[in-house]
Formats: structure tokens, sequence, C-alpha cells
């Protein structure tokens, strides 16, 4: 069905965010159409808006083969994608909703929270996708991971109501390891509480100190997550484990979508409130509904953009 070893070029900006959902994307092309993929760095290519507007692709590295994909993520990747669009035979991908009309682009990949209608060439996800792979079975030891955000416009932060939740944990479930990390958003204050935990059941991570590759690791080893609902990549990522996910309780802000999107991550019950600790912390748990979004984006993209009836 597929091309053999599609080339994608995946543009970045480096946020991390945005890094994580190319780098999950990629790696599902790469799994399942043995893609080849070439990473580029948006910001070292300034595109004027007239080279967007008319696809006028700049100068690149004559070193890249053609692509057969090109995906952005983030708004600063916008001008380049677009300006690439009319390579020949590359098709362009761009994941989040788009500063731009959706028709400019070959394929979309949004979240559903997005409010956007799916079409053809639209594909909407349960939450945020990201380079996170399920667990074929998760540990059976005590051993729980913490991850912290920070102050964001979708809910309201607290830095005393997150705090006491987190030693509210400790003390409901002595006989757990528990490993907290927070993250460049959370606040110093906060940071500086949480280092006061450390024990020899308690471990706190500097975040700018952790590998790329740190929080996968960090679930593969966790029998239980408690995330703060903030940030909808860090949520996503610990659903995706398989690892039971619960989440800090934080008031919603009005009209948040994010706010929304989480609801419904928790009406499906891939994660859990608060105030739900033993559907997370419970050792005789049953199954949760799979989630894995990314693949199922890769496969669209696959079946869309890469079998021999789409060219």
């Amino acid at each position: 069905m597929q091309t053999d070893a599609p080339v994608v070029w995946l543009l970045t900006d480096n946020k991390p965010g945005h890094r994580n959902q190319l780098k999950g994307i990629g790696n599902r092309l790469r799994v399942r159409a043995g893609a080849a993929l070439h990473w580029i760095d948006a910001s070292e290519r300034r595109v004027p808006l007239w080279r967007a507007l008319l696809g006028i692709a700049p100068a690149m590295d004559p070193s890249l083969p053609a692509p057969a994909l090109i995906i952005g993520a983030g708004t600063s990747t916008h001008r380049l994608l677009l300006a690439l669009r009319r390579i020949p035979r590359a098709k362009t991908v761009v994941l989040m909703k788009p500063a731009f009309p959706m028709a400019w682009a070959d394929a979309v990949i949004l979240p559903e929270h997005d409010r956007v209608r799916p079409g053809k060439r639209i594909l909407t996800t349960q939450g945020v996708i990201n380079s996170i792979t399920p667990l074929a079975r998760t540990t059976e030891k005590p051993e729980a991971l913490i991850l912290i955000g920070g102050p964001s416009p979708h809910f309201e932060w607290d830095d005393d109501v997150v705090f006491n939740q987190i030693t509210q944990l400790i003390s409901d479930y002595p006989t757990w390891r528990w490993t907290i990390s927070g993250s460049r958003r959370t606040p110093s204050g906060l940071t500086e509480r949480m280092e006061e935990l450390a024990s020899l059941r308690v471990s706190v991570v500097d975040p700018k100190r952790t590998h790329e590759d740190w929080l996968s690791h960090q679930l593969s080893a966790s029998g239980a997550v408690w995330v703060t609902p903030d940030s909808m990549s860090m949520v996503c990522e610990a659903a995706t484990s398989g690892v039971p996910t619960g989440l800090f309780q934080l008031p919603p802000k009005a009209g948040s979508r994010v706010a929304l999107g989480i609801d419904r991550l928790i009406e499906r019950g891939q994660v859990a409130n608060w105030s739900d600790h033993t559907h997370v912390m419970d050792r005789s748990r049953g199954d949760k509904p799979r989630l894995w979004e990314v693949d199922r984006a890769a496969q669209w993209l696959i079946r869309l953009l890469l079998s021999r009836g789409s060219r």
C-alpha cells in the first residue's frame, strides 16, 4: 500500500510540546511506512510573507532528499510550510489548528477540543498526539510519579492547593515510593517547597537535568502517575503510556477548550479525577480504554497521502 521509504521533513520551532508531537508522528511513520526522517529548524530560515502566500520555496540544504511529506508543528513553522507546499509530489501536513486556511495544507491533525469538524483531510484526535508508546504491561511495584506544571490560560493555579495535594498523596500511600518533577512553568516557590519533601521514599527531580527520554523511562517504571491538568501534553503523555493516571484538582477557567478536552478524557475513563484515588492506586484495577492517537494519526496519513491510490 505505502511507498518505499518515503522521505518526511519535520519542521520544528524547537518548543518542547511541538517537537514532541513531531517526534511522535515521525516515529510512527518510520515504523509503519519505513519513513526516513529529516529535522528542519524553521527558525534558521526566515521566510517573507510573499513566499508563504505564493508557495515559493526558499533555498534549502541541497543534501536533503526530496520529501513525500512535510509536517510542521507550531505557528513559527507555518510560513516555511506554506512556502514549501508546491514542491513537486510533496504533501504538507500541519499539526494543531493553523493560523492559515486549512485548505492550504494537504492534511490537518488537531485535537478535538479545537472544535473543528473532521473531514476527508482533517483528523481530530482525543487529546494531543505525543511520542509516548503504550506499555505492554505496567509495573506492580509501588512506584508513583508526580508531574507538576504551572500557571496557564486554562486552570486557576494555586501553589498551596497543589502542594497540599502532593503531601496528601504521600501521606495517604505510605508504602509507595514517589518521584516528583516540576516543569519550566512551575513557580520557583513551589519548586523549593517540593525539594524540601525529598526523603528516602521521595525523589525530587530537576527537569532541567533530565534527558529527552526521561519521561518515557520514568513512566515505564511507575505503577501510577498524578499530573496537574494545566498541560494537555503532560496529561496525554501519561494517559498514552497506559499507566493509571490521576489529575490534581484545579478550577478550570471559563471557556477553556483545553479544560473541556480534559473533561472528555475523564468521561472516557482514560484519566481519573482527584477524588477517585482508588481508580488510580488500587492494585486490582481493571483495564482502561486504550489511548494511542499518534499511531492512529500515522495510519490515517499513510492511507490519505502515502498510499499509491492517493497520488
